[in-house]
């Protein structure tokens, strides 16, 4: 496997080098040639290559790559939100709410329009 990147530290380029030889490792670790796994994802072998040599693709094609490597699971950290304190806990229960509140005008109800 390719040695562990500090995301924190490393540009777009680097990460997405990083994510396209991790995709290649696990790709040889199953002994799938480019093409089969291009297959088996329902892209072509040139976008394997793509995403491999460069970490260069669309989001539509890694998942599908991901998926067709029996690797979803591991996007699943992805989507889990980190709490580090309680004023965090609580705005994490806030966005929650399905609609952002209604913002609802100060002024008297005859100054709306009303008729008499």
């Amino acid at each position: 496997m390719p040695e562990k990147l500090d995301f924190s530290l490393a540009s777009f380029d680097e990460i997405a080098g990083a994510l396209g030889a991790k995709l290649k490792a696990l790709r040889l670790a199953q002994g799938l040639q480019q093409t089969e796994l291009a297959t088996r994802a329902g892209v072509s072998r040139y976008v394997v290559q793509e995403l491999e040599g460069s970490g260069k693709g669309t989001l539509m094609s890694l998942l599908r790559i991901v998926q067709a490597l029996g690797r979803e699971s591991d996007l699943q950290g992805l989507f889990e939100l980190k709490v580090n304190s309680i004023a965090q806990m609580e705005q994490a229960e806030r966005a929650h709410r399905q609609r952002a509140p209604r913002k609802y005008s100060r002024k008297p109800p005859a100054a709306l329009g009303s008729v008499r």
